[in-house]
């Protein structure tokens, strides 16, 4: 494949079989038996990933690399489901079975295969890979960071969070132009929240997008009663709230606006 694809795609390929072999012992293989790698490339992840004791599953939109794999390892081609995975059912391939994630995700939709992953919480118990440093440290970082925002809060609702290793430009071609770093998620035991879900997820999104305001200012348009926002809380801003208490926060809203 051409640099020049590669770029398009917004995927750098791994080529150092060290990380390769590291990403994929990241996986603990407690709580499933299938595993989803996500834009496995020319396979350095995958060729580990199936010495594994799973049974492995990649999904992959270019026509080159499938075709490679297909050619290269015989005994995936079963298993390789050409689809866009921001478009596509994990449903239709693991039914209601529980699969773990990993892969070295493109840069431009890693965000995005994370807020997925976040849908399907209930089959993932396990999320490991490789993204952008900075994109991998925003996911594990906890209040008080600069780091630390939405994804944080969001993923760190469902998921204990940790930041395992930093991976150089140079095992990759081409080269990014910055670190990349692997992390792994562990889905918590409890994942309800005692508040209102698509209510939680609205109120971290609208405080982050102003950060540098107080809660008080940044969720101004809630329509919150006086007495609600005198609370201690509204004083602070995004970042100096734990997830516990971003959780707090929406449970208080919720039953705000329902007595209002």
């Amino acid at each position: 494949m051409s640099v020049k694809a590669k770029k398009h795609l917004g995927q750098h390929f791994l080529n150092d079989e060290n990380i390769a072999e590291k990403i994929a012992d990241t996986l603990t293989l407690k709580g499933y038996n299938k595993v989803l790698e996500i834009g496995p490339g020319m396979g350095v992840l995958t060729k580990y990933l199936l010495q594994k004791n799973t049974t492995t599953f990649v999904i992959e939109i270019d026509i080159e690399s499938v075709d490679y794999l297909k050619a290269n390892y015989l005994n995936l081609a079963s298993r390789i489901i050409e689809k866009n995975v921001l478009r596509y059912d994990f449903t239709e391939i693991f039914g209601d079975e529980p699969f773990a994630i990993t892969g070295n995700f493109p840069y431009n939709i890693s965000t995005q295969i994370v807020f997925k992953t976040l849908e399907f919480r209930h089959q993932i118990p396990e999320f490991t890979g490789m993204f952008q440093k900075e994109v991998a440290e925003r996911i594990c970082h906890k209040e008080g960071s600069k780091a630390y925002g939405i994804l944080s809060v969001l993923v760190q609702a469902f998921y204990d969070a940790e930041y395992l290793f930093t991976v150089p430009p140079q095992v990759f071609n081409p080269p990014p132009k910055v670190d990349s770093g692997v992390l792994r998620l562990i889905r918590k035991e409890n994942i309800s929240l005692p508040c209102d879900e698509k209510l939680f997820f609205r109120v971290v999104k609208m405080a982050f997008q102003q950060r540098r305001k107080t809660m008080r200012n940044s969720l101004k348009t809630l329509n919150l009663s006086d007495n609600l926002r005198e609370d201690v809380i509204f004083g602070q801003r995004p970042e100096q709230l734990s997830v516990a208490q971003f959780i707090e926060l929406t449970t208080k809203i919720e039953a705000d606006l329902k007595a209002g």
